[in-house]
């Protein structure tokens, strides 16, 4: 889902009007129209705020790829071998291969450092300033499975 579609049915949701949700967010109704009709997109920061302001979770604005996804970094999982495993052997259904090994998180890392490690590589695959990586993933990741 966009993030023009999740504005759509958060906002009629509310019972809000594009100028009632622009009004509460200190921007115009233009602003929330360009957002809804994918002309452009809030920032990270902006999808916080919206967030906050709306009550709901700020994933439900981030566009997250369809397919499963690690649920300590975010990574999409493209293939079989980007699962990590369990201590069993057997591919792991939650993490990736980069955070999770044999039934352990790899490297013992706390979120803030793991977003430290992965900002820079998100930043530079995405496009993004390595600012706008580190907001994206500091939105992200608290609400996935190992870090709730």
């Amino acid at each position: 889902m966009t993030v023009g579609d999740a504005l759509v049915r958060i906002r009629k949701e509310r019972n809000l009007t594009q100028e009632g949700l622009a009004r509460k967010l200190f921007v115009t109704r233009q602003a929330v129209s360009r957002w809804e009709n994918g002309e452009t997109s809030p920032s990270i920061d902006m999808c916080k705020l919206i967030a906050a302001t709306c009550d709901v979770p700020v994933t439900e604005l981030l566009e997250m790829p369809d397919a499963p996804y690690c649920q300590s970094c975010g990574m999409p999982f493209f293939q079989p071998e980007d699962r990590g495993t369990k201590a069993d052997g057997t591919p792991s259904e939650d993490f990736c291969s980069w955070c999770y090994r044999d039934g352990t998180f790899v490297g013992g890392e706390s979120l803030d450092e793991l977003i430290e490690r992965c900002a820079p590589g998100m930043a530079e695959t995405c496009g993004i300033s390595l600012d706008e990586a580190v907001s994206f993933m500091g939105a992200l990741l608290p609400g996935l499975k190992r870090w709730e």
